[in-house]
């Protein structure tokens, strides 16, 4: 096997795509940086699949470019696109072997056997599978079936790895050993990845940038932490982030956010007649009636582990905060909620728009 080719750059240059009257894709300029892990995250419907099989040669775009590299891809059919793809449905030969699967592309290619018969042990050997090439793939787990669809992809050391939600078929157990496998994987081999997931926690993970889409739109793109911590706007705030971000409706006067009949101290000013105030749960602290910016009453109480989730109803509004783990309090008991005035976050209600200092 060979040890691979360096990153090569991915692009998408105004690319978009309609399916007849229904724009799937708005003008997606996208750049994939060398090597990177790049993960497409949205909701069913948001473009992302669509961006991904452009890049494949599985969709045409209806304007816009793709470049693999230096080459224009854009009209060039997927077999000389030099790249591997991933599915959610493992899509395996179920009369073949474990063997055989993986050895498959290699095969197409007329590899030496020789050649390909140590391709497929060292394949297999990185995905943990060196025991079981000699099983067919019903006589597999999950789990394994994933891993056999990988070490096909990885056989041929493409320019670049497509991969289409590979891992939602997994329990959660196994879900987070996967994702651990793929990270490991990616940074050893150094090879382009562009993978498309809805899981937000599989995008933290795995991606070394996310690029967040909604209705076809790109709406962020940057760094995990940076799209935790500085969101681009209303959408990627309550997109991200478990439990979601508390969103509360109000109005900005000047330097404080009104709402529920309190002046809460706002980090930006102006004066938005409708506007909402975002807090994540672990920026939000339960104190004595009348010493926080709120008060409400519990509404329920979740020990975790390591933390308890507090539910507060204020009004017909419920905010999450995230208190320790000997939290105690009755259900309905009288609380107050004081927020970090240096990670709330004031976004115009009706465009979703972050109002910045």
């Amino acid at each position: 096997m060979s040890n691979g080719k360096p990153g090569v750059p991915v692009s998408f240059d105004k690319v978009q795509k309609s399916f007849g009257a229904v724009r799937v894709l708005e003008e997606l300029n996208l750049a994939v940086k060398p090597g990177e892990f790049l993960v497409l995250l949205g909701a069913s419907g948001s473009g992302k699949t669509t961006a991904l099989r452009i890049l494949s040669g599985l969709e045409t775009a209806t304007e816009g470019r793709v470049l693999i590299g230096d080459r224009d891809v854009t009209d060039v059919l997927p077999k000389y696109r030099d790249i591997s793809m991933v599915f959610q449905s493992y899509a395996l030969y179920p009369h073949k072997t474990v063997a055989e699967n993986i050895g498959f592309p290699l095969k197409v290619r007329k590899v030496n056997p020789a050649e390909m018969e140590v391709a497929i042990r060292e394949a297999a050997a990185q995905v943990q599978l060196g025991e079981l090439l000699h099983r067919y793939p019903r006589e597999l787990s999950g789990g394994q079936r994933q891993r056999v669809a990988l070490a096909r992809a990885i056989i041929r050391r493409p320019s670049v790895f497509l991969m289409d939600e590979p891992l939602s078929n997994l329990d959660a157990k196994l879900r987070g050993h996967m994702r651990a496998e793929l990270k490991h994987m990616q940074e050893s081999f150094g090879i382009t990845t562009i993978y498309v997931t809805h899981d937000q926690i599989e995008a933290m993970t795995l991606a070394h940038r996310v690029a967040i889409l909604e209705k076809g739109v790109l709406q962020q793109l940057a760094t995990p932490v940076e799209i935790y911590n500085n969101p681009a706007n209303l959408f990627v705030a309550q997109f991200i982030g478990s439990p979601p971000m508390n969103i509360v409706k109000g109005s900005l006067d000047g330097a404080s956010f009104m709402a529920h009949g309190e002046k809460i101290a706002s980090p930006v000013k102006g004066t938005i007649a409708s506007a909402v105030l975002g807090v994540r749960p672990e920026d939000c602290s339960i104190t004595a009636v009348g010493k926080g910016s709120l008060k409400g009453e519990v509404y329920a109480t979740e020990l975790i582990g390591d933390h308890t989730l507090v539910t507060v109803k204020l009004g017909g509004d419920f905010l999450t905060v995230k208190a320790a783990k000997d939290f105690t309090a009755k259900i309905r008991e009288a609380i107050g909620i004081s927020f970090l005035k240096d990670h709330i976050f004031v976004f115009e209600a009706e465009s979703g728009k972050r109002i910045r200092k």
